[in-house]
Order: C-alpha cells, then structure tokens, then sequence
C-alpha cells in the first residue's frame, strides 16, 4: 500500500514530495481557499491529504529521479511551475470579473467608495466585490473545485513529474492567459460601459448647452441609477456566460499543460 508509511521506500517519498510541489500552488491559488481569513494550517493540511490520496495514481519508477539534492530541487521547482500554471488559469478568471467590476464601478462613481476585499485583504470598488462575490457561488454551483482534482488527477498522466522542460511557449502561454482576462472583463462590463460612455456624450452636450446646471453633483445619482438598471439586467445574461466560461475553464485545466509536454 502506497500510503502504509513502514512500507515507503525512497523512490515513494521523492514521488510523495514533488506531487505535494504540484498540489500545494493550487490548493493556496483555488478561490476561496486563497482567502487570508482560512489559516495556513487548514491549506498545508488540505494540500497534505490531496497529495496522499493522488499519489497511488503517480507512476513511481525506480531510478528516475536524480541522487543529487541540487538536481531533485530542480525537479520540485519544476512541479512548482505546473501547479502555478493550472492555479494561475482558474486564478485569471475571477481576476477578470473583478477588473469589470472595477472598470464599471469607476465609471457610475463607485471609486471613491472602496470596501476592504476579506478574500485579498486589498481595497476594491463595490461592483468588483459583487461581480466576484457571484462569480464564486457560480463557481460553486457548478461544481468547480471538483476540476481542480480532476486536472490534478489528469497532469499526472499528462505530464509525469519531472517530465516539465521550459519552452519557448511558455511565456506566450502567460501572455494568452492574461490576455484572456481582459477579454473577458470587457465582456462582462461592456453593457455599463456603452451605457456610461452615451451618459457621459450627452452630460457633456447638456453641458455645452446649459452651462449654469452643475453636472458635477447631479450627474452621479444619474450614473449610478442607470449603472444598477443595467446591471440587473445584464445579471439575466451574466449566469450562461459564466457557467460557459467555467465550464471551458474547467476543462481547459489539463490542456494547459499540453504545449509543455515533450514533443
């Protein structure tokens, strides 16, 4: 048995250790987990229970991890990477809903009233900590912290360890993943901000017209009123674009290991 301790050889505990290298970056990247307010000791010991129930699926081949503690920390960097990458995909998704909120809010004039993020600890606008507030319950809904140990399971065989060789892909790989984020922030806030950019034209054409009306103070009971019209209407289309978006994301886990497979 993989797991009766007396029974581990070396090979066992080199496998068990670069395994919990690859688990550990994703339990302390999973939304909710990656909260400032669940102690360290429930991740550490979170991450230590997944590596142990994954390492029976982990081929263990006698010889093929290297003698040296400098070449093996290598191996274990290595493992750190690709639990960064999986952690990093999901980890842009709610980055992405949390730049819509931003943007959206700023524009109804939300900026200048910041909550404190319990998730992050950092200072967020209103509309961020909602958008990503819903983001979560989706992401729970849907069932998608069971893809994290599906992706987990799935890169073993994928991507044995100490298979991972830096390409030059990699850091298009960063890129497009980042540029996703931004795609998507554009999407989820384009209806509040076509609708702001129009309020903006025509406070601005009142202001040409009639320059005794003070547009400074009126305009922000106009702005946030129509910026929460419009976000209670687009909530009816935000529900079957997020839920495609973490159904894509969920089963684009393991892919993303595929342009660091040996070729």
């Amino acid at each position: 048995m993989v797991n009766d301790f007396s029974q581990w050889t070396l090979p066992t505990f080199q496998t068990w250790l670069l395994v919990l290298m690859r688990v550990a970056p994703i339990v302390f990247m999973m939304p909710l987990f990656h909260s400032r307010n669940i102690p360290a000791q429930v991740k550490a010991g979170l991450t230590l229970i997944i590596s142990l129930a994954l390492l029976p699926t982990v081929k263990i081949e006698a010889g093929g991890f290297p003698s040296e503690p400098l070449s093996f920390g290598f191996f274990a960097l290595s493992e750190l990477m690709i639990g960064f990458l999986l952690g990093f995909s999901v980890r842009l998704v709610f980055a992405g809903l949390q730049l819509a909120g931003e943007l959206a809010g700023f524009q109804m004039g939300f900026g200048m009233a910041m909550v404190m993020n319990p998730q992050s600890g950092a200072e967020s606008t209103v509309l961020a900590e909602f958008y990503y507030l819903i983001g979560l319950l989706l992401f729970l809904a849907v069932d998608g912290h069971h893809w994290f140990f599906k992706a987990l399971a799935q890169s073993f065989h994928l991507l044995a360890p100490g298979e991972f060789h830096p390409r030059e892909g990699l850091v298009q790989l960063f890129i497009r993943l980042s540029g996703g984020m931004f795609v998507l922030a554009i999407k989820i806030g384009a209806p509040i901000l076509a609708v702001m950019m129009l309020v903006q034209i025509a406070l601005g054409i009142t202001a040409r017209m009639i320059p005794q009306v003070n547009l400074l103070m009126s305009s922000f009971p106009l702005t946030i009123s129509l910026g929460l019209i419009f976000l209670g209407l687009s909530m009816e289309l935000l529900w079957p674009a997020l839920k495609n978006l973490m159904d894509e994301s969920g089963r684009g886990l393991a892919t993303t290991l595929l342009p660091l497979m040996k070729r």
